[in-house]
Parts: structure tokens; sequence; C-alpha cells
């Protein structure tokens, strides 16, 4: 499955590498692209082992402001 999502708070490359490393930990996650100018990332991944509500959390541990667009 790909999902997209709007993501707040990110104001440099670290930010986004960041991110990416974070949601990359969850188990099933295949691809993930963060977007720092459009805000957004997506993620590709196998929703039989992680959902977006889990990608949404990842996020947010890291201390940014994720949602599923």
């Amino acid at each position: 499955m790909k999902q997209k999502f709007s993501i707040e708070g990110m104001s440099c490359d670290h930010c986004v590498a960041r991110i990416e490393k974070a949601v990359n930990e969850l188990p099933g996650i295949q691809k993930v692209n963060v977007h720092l100018k459009r805000k957004n990332g997506v993620v590709k991944f196998d929703d039989t082992q992680v959902d977006s509500n889990q990608i949404v959390g990842k996020i947010s541990d890291t201390g940014y402001t994720a949602k599923p667009m």
C-alpha cells in the first residue's frame, strides 16, 4: 500500500532524515520519501504488518505532526 502524509514542523534536511529513519524502523515499511518543501511524505508499506495510524504515531514520536492525506 502507498499512503501520503502531511507533515508539519520540519525545518531542515536533518528533520527529513530523522523522520525517514524513524518510519523505516517499523515492520513492513518498504519505502519512505519525505519532502521538506512540500511538507509531506509518501510511505509504501505492507498493510498486513503496519497501518497508517502506526506511521502517524511514529512520526509524532519524533516531534512532528502528521496526518494521512
